[in-house]
Parts: structure tokens; sequence; C-alpha cells
């Protein structure tokens, strides 16, 4: 029996059994995984992948497919070329051909199409982004789900949420079971979390002792949440007063833990969304201490000196116009699919010279490219996940051959050769010093340092060492019409694997299942087949992540601070198709 860990981009980081004959299990002795392995998982031999590689359509022994991308390279000025990464799989060795496009002087795309805007809250607040795993978790009395479905996205969770008080914020009832359900205006997080703490110092629940001790800037956070009437905060966030009042009677005088995802922060003011719950978390006290705490999606790489994070000519992965390069090298991502205003992406990608994928699985992007080079598995390299839903790190030994495809390093490598630069050091090299940087071995298996304590119990990570409050912070978007938001899929992650390509609708708009309706927004107008869901607000259309045209819609700037996408920062109107 040989171990690995599973790559995946999601909170879990599974550590996994693999047998020979296509044998894959959860450990049962792992901490996490206990066992258990997702349906991607479990299925993972039975998705097609790219086993051929491609230049202008036509399957070519992989050897030839790379020189033809060398050639490319060649033929093109440095500062014409743009290398596009995603992270379709996690993995430190994913990041190594950065060194060879920041050597030559291309352009590299950076930024988030997920989680940093609202990590750029966290740290503003904390200083450094720790998350709190199931361990941490299993301590808490109650605990609040955020704008986060763990039975889709972090399923190693639910063990943990037993036996506790559960409080679901969401615009989609997503667990029946909670003892309170709170279905939140799409954009009005901010807006509670001032309710939750005007409501609670009205009736002197915070925590003084530690707000005096292990804070700073409460009486601007406090001028900030007295400042806007009660009943406007109440309208904003689209709730009674009554269901506030009864979450914080549900968390009085317990040990609460916030589990947030990114379905809060695909806005504009997404730093500002985490801060603001953030904030209420300290002035109650729950930030910190043991059995409480808000848990985000951590940066996996927290602590740790990432020999991948080289200075570059930079571009916005967000919204990078591609017709602007001549050679576009995009690596585990599918942006005609997942970045914002897809016909842009698509018209943009069309007018380059050359587009050059490297990817597990065939996709729309893929579809498109000039050149296809297949990468490995996560069985046929060496690697190493650091997760952001936990603080053990799990090895990724190479475990069976493939010469039908590259890994990261081996392309890398030999893009240096070819240009006649230093090669990069071995896949084991680059680990070894990343494990020595920030991680402690205990009881055989590895941790990430910053986690020998409970998350914050010690210190923040701020300048002075304490948290630091909201003190300010500006909406103006107004706008009529419907709410599209976006979520993950049980069968799919993003647009890999099974997606789901339906539109939901709340079934108060008379439609019929299979009806078409056509949603328009500053950005764009898309037909859809709909689906009826009881769950969804009246106001609230739901597209999951990887449906067709699911960005056909959604705006193409950055957040206010932490270059991510503002998926949700929109409204749409619709009529019959």
């Amino acid at each position: 029996m040989e171990y690995t860990t599973c790559p995946l981009d999601c909170f879990d980081g599974c550590s996994v059994e693999y047998e020979a004959g296509k044998k894959l299990r959860g450990e049962k002795a792992h901490p996490i995984t206990q066992g258990y392995l997702c349906p991607h998982l479990n299925h993972w031999f039975k998705h097609p992948r790219l086993e051929k590689a491609r230049v202008e359509g036509t399957e070519v022994p992989l050897h030839t497919a790379l020189e033809a991308a060398i050639a490319s390279l060649k033929e093109t000025p440095p500062h014409k070329i743009l290398f596009y990464k995603g992270s379709g799989n996690l993995g430190l060795m994913q990041g190594v051909t950065k060194l060879f496009f920041a050597k030559h002087g291309a352009v590299i795309a950076k930024g988030s199409l997920c989680d940093e805007g609202g990590g750029f809250g966290v740290e503003e607040g904390r200083g450094l982004n720790l998350t709190l795993s199931p361990l941490h978790v299993k301590e808490a009395d109650v605990v609040v789900l955020w704008g986060r479905n763990p039975t889709v996205t972090n399923t190693h969770m639910l063990p943990a949420l037993q036996g506790k008080t559960l409080i679901v914020i969401d615009p989609v009832v997503i667990m029946p079971s909670a003892q309170l359900h709170l279905a939140i205006r799409p954009r009005g997080d901010v807006y509670l979390a001032l309710l939750l703490a005007r409501i609670a110092y009205m009736e002197m629940l915070e925590d003084v002792a530690f707000i005096e001790a292990r804070t700073e800037g409460f009486e601007e956070f406090k001028e900030l949440f007295l400042w806007t009437p009660i009943r406007v905060l109440a309208q904003r966030c689209g709730l009674s007063l009554e269901e506030v009042a009864h979450m914080l009677t549900l968390m009085k005088g317990k040990k609460v833990a916030f589990l947030v995802g990114t379905g809060v922060q695909r806005y504009a003011h997404a730093h500002t969304v985490l801060r603001a719950i953030d904030s209420f978390a300290a002035m109650m006290g729950w930030l910190g201490t043991w059995g409480s705490g808000v848990g985000y999606l951590s940066q996996s790489g927290v602590g740790f000196t990432n020999p991948f994070d080289v200075p570059s000519k930079e571009a916005s992965l967000v919204n990078v116009d591609f017709s602007a390069y001549e050679v576009v090298v995009i690596q585990g991502a599918n942006p005609i699919s997942q970045m914002p205003t897809s016909s842009v992406v698509r018209t943009g990608l069309g007018k380059v010279k050359k587009v050059i994928y490297l990817g597990l699985h065939e996709n729309a992007t893929s579809v498109l490219a000039d050149i296809v080079l297949p990468v490995k598995s996560f069985l046929e390299k060496e690697d190493l996940k650091a997760s952001y839903g936990h603080h053990f790190l799990g090895r990724m030994p190479k475990l069976t051959e493939n010469q039908n495809a590259l890994s990261e390093h081996e392309f890398c490598t030999a893009l240096m050769e070819a240009f006649g630069y230093e090669a990069p050091k071995s896949e084991h090299s680059y680990i070894e010093d990343f494990l020595v940087s920030g991680a402690v071995e205990k009881k055989g298996r590895w941790q990430n340092r910053l986690y020998e304590t409970w998350p914050y119990e010690k210190t923040f990570y701020t300048s002075s060492g304490k948290f630091c409050f909201l003190e300010t912070f500006d909406d103006t978007l107004e706008a009529e019409g419907m709410w599209l938001i976006f979520a993950k899929w049980e069968r799919s992650l993003n647009s890999q694997f099974l997606p789901h390509h339906a539109l939901h609708v709340p079934p108060s708009l008379g439609l019929k299942d299979g009806d078409e309706i056509r949603l328009n927004s500053p950005y764009g107008s898309c037909v859809y087949e709909v689906v009826n869901d009881i769950r969804l607000r009246k106001d609230t259309f739901l597209l999951h992540s990887g449906a067709n045209n699911a960005n056909a819609l959604t705006p193409s700037f950055e957040t206010e601070e932490g270059h991510s996408a503002a998926y949700q920062e929109m409204h749409v109107t619709w009529e019959r198709a």
C-alpha cells in the first residue's frame, strides 16, 4: 500500500491510499480524511483525460507538440507572451513554470477568480489568514455556515458539525436540518454583520476584556454600526430583526465557530465583507479563543517560503486582454468557461496567434487551443499539497509512469534548456526546502508550524499584534432586477467532471421546468433552460459554477482590493425566450 494526497481544489486535501490496479481509498488513520473520499476521487479513473498531444487539431507525439510550443515561444517577443495559470489541480510544483516565464520577461496573469478579495479583508484585520480545520470546529458549541455549503465543498467538515447548534446564512436553503436558516439578501452580508454588532452592543453582549486586551479600532467600528438606522440595516440584509435576534440568542454565552465561504465575497467590496464578519466575531471575543473563530479559505502557503513567487511583468487574471498577445500559454485553467464576461474572453483568445494549453482534461479552452500538451496526474509526478482548509501537508510521490504526458517541472525544464537558462532544481529539492521553511513533523505527519497553538490564540499577525476592526466602507451599487448568484455543484468542481447547466429559479415566477428565459445584465445577454427550486429567495436566480454560459453575464472588473473577480456585482432582468 502506498500513500498520496488528493490534488483537487477543495478544502479537504485528503490523504489517499493507492493500490496498483487503479484503486484509490481514503486513509482511515488520517485526522481529516478518516477513510472517506469524495465522489470525484472515488471515480477518478472513470473521468476521461487528455491522452494525446495535438498541434492544429491533429494528434502528434508529445515531443512534436513540445517542439512546436518552444518554436512558437522563440518566434515571439517576450512582452507578447502571456502565461495564464489556473488552479484546476493544486500542488506546490504547479507553480514551477512561473520561473521560466519570469526569467524570459513574459507577462504572467496574476490575481484570483476565487477568494483573494475576501482574503485581503482577513489579512487587513488579522495580519495572516489562518483557517479553522475540522479538528478546531469540533470544539465549538455553535457553528455558523455563512455562504458555505460543506455538504458540497467540504464534506470532511461534516463530522465536526454533529451535535452542534447549526446556523446557516445563505440565500439558498442548503441544510434543512439547521436550527436556524437566515435567507439573507445577496450582497447583504456586511449589513448583517453590522446589524448583529448593533443588537449585541445594545444588549451589552460584547466581550469588553477581549476588546481592550487584543484589539484596536473598536470605537471606529462602533461608530460604523451605530451610524446606520437599525431598520435600514435589516432591510439591506433582507432579514427581520426577530430573525437576527434569534441568532444572537442561540450564540449567547457559547463557543462559536464561523465557517465562511466564497459566496459572500463575489462583490466589488469583497474585502469589506470578510472584515465586517471578522469584526463582529472579534467584538464578541470569538477570535483566537478556544473553540471559537472565523474560518475562510486560508492562503495554503501561509508561513512558508514559496520558491515560485518571483517578480515578473503582470496582467490581471480577472480581465486580461488576450488579444494583446501573440502567444498565450494556459496551464490548468479554462478561462473561456470560468473568466467573467466569457464572450469577450472567447473573442480575445480567438485573436491570439498561438494558444498553448497544458491540462488534464478536455474543456472549452483546450478545444480552441492550437497546441495541446497533456500533463501528468498527481499519481505520475512528485508534488506536495498544502490545504486551505486544514493545517496538514500531504506528500504526492510519483507512483506510476506516463510517457504521453509532461509534468509542469518537465515542461519548465524543457523551456529553460531550449532558451539557455539555468535549469530548475529537482522537484524533491523544492519540496524539502518548502517543508523546512514553515512545517513541523508530528506523529509522522507534516503540519503548518503556525498551527501549533489555536489560530490567533497568542497573537494576531498585524504590526501591533492586535486585531484591527473595520472602520469604514463605501457601498455604491444601485440597480433594479433579480440577483444572479453562483454555487458549487456536488457532481462537478467548477468546469471539471459533470457540470450542472440549468438555471435555478424561484417558483414564484410561474415558470415550468424546461422553459427557456433570457437573462440580461449590463455585461451580456443569454438564454437558459430553467428548473424550479423551492430553496431560493424570490429575488434570486442560481447558476452552478462551470455551467454552460455561466459567465455570459458577469462583470469583468476586479474587486476593490485583492485583485479578485466580482462575479455577483450586478442585477439581471429576465424575459421569456
